[in-house]
């Protein structure tokens, strides 16, 4: 690497991974409750209603069913090159070429990060978390590098200064 040159990643990836590991030990714990009810069933009754097989089977599957629906809130994901940014947030993804992306803003008192478009419009980046440290301060950098590199390449002449007045 040259002095004076910035470092420009060829690919920038990121998760959140406390929010990852948050999520995987409540949906562990809601799986192991729903196993505990399940196994403690058959020993209870409830008037005339007596609990089978059946009923056990549903309530670990329905378990399985929060586990896995606790899970998919922490799917989000960021995935940038030099062609463009593709953000994925827990319902919707999104493909940027970087022509539409105006600037990567991570704000000191943001939770994550968002990306200014050219017609004004905002969109979240749920990977890059504030509660990711270092990791999200790296993984903003390389965005913006990627987005610096595209602009520099991209760069369009003045017409002010190609032809001054007079």
């Amino acid at each position: 690497m040259q002095a004076g040159k910035a470092f420009l990643p060829r690919q920038v990836t990121a998760v959140p991974r406390v929010l990852r590991i948050a999520l995987t030990v409540v949906a562990a714990g809601i799986v192991g409750a729903m196993t505990v009810i399940a196994v403690l069933l058959p020993s209870s009754s409830v008037g005339v209603v007596a609990f089978g097989l059946v009923d056990q089977l549903a309530m670990f599957g329905l378990g399985l069913a929060m586990g896995g629906a606790v899970l998919f809130l922490g799917r989000s994901r960021v995935d940038a090159d030099v062609h463009g940014v593709r953000v994925r947030n827990i319902a919707s993804t999104q493909h940027l070429s970087w022509s539409r992306v105006k600037a990567v803003r991570f704000e000191e008192k943001s939770s994550w990060a968002t990306l200014l478009l050219h017609n004004g419009d905002e969109i979240s980046v749920l990977a890059l978390q504030a509660s990711d440290g270092q990791r999200a301060v790296a993984a903003v950098r390389g965005l913006r590098s990627l987005l610096a590199a595209y602009e520099a390449a991209n760069a369009k002449p003045r017409e002010d200064l190609l032809y001054p007045p007079g």
